[in-house]
């Protein structure tokens, strides 16, 4: 393997594993992670948990969330 070779592909493998970084960069996993949508339902109905504590307080108020909230939830789970 030559060194042009090796640049090359260490630069392409940092080029690849920024971009994985950056679409994991939205909220914090535990306030929904990119469920921007959930954060005011998340503060009203669930707003002293935290972690696991505040998924399962999100699942139990499921029926109360906006509809915003239920189909960003709707699409994490259908791994979009």
């Amino acid at each position: 393997m030559t060194i042009k070779t090796m640049l090359m592909a260490a630069a392409l493998l940092t080029a690849t594993a920024s971009g994985a970084f950056a679409q994991g960069a939205g909220a914090p996993q535990g306030a929904g992670g990119g469920m921007a949508a959930c954060r005011e339902d998340a503060q009203k109905f669930c707003a002293d948990k935290t972690g696991p504590d505040r998924r399962t307080c999100m699942e139990t108020n499921k029926d109360k969330l906006s509809d915003a909230c239920k189909a960003a939830r709707a699409a994490r789970a259908a791994g979009q």
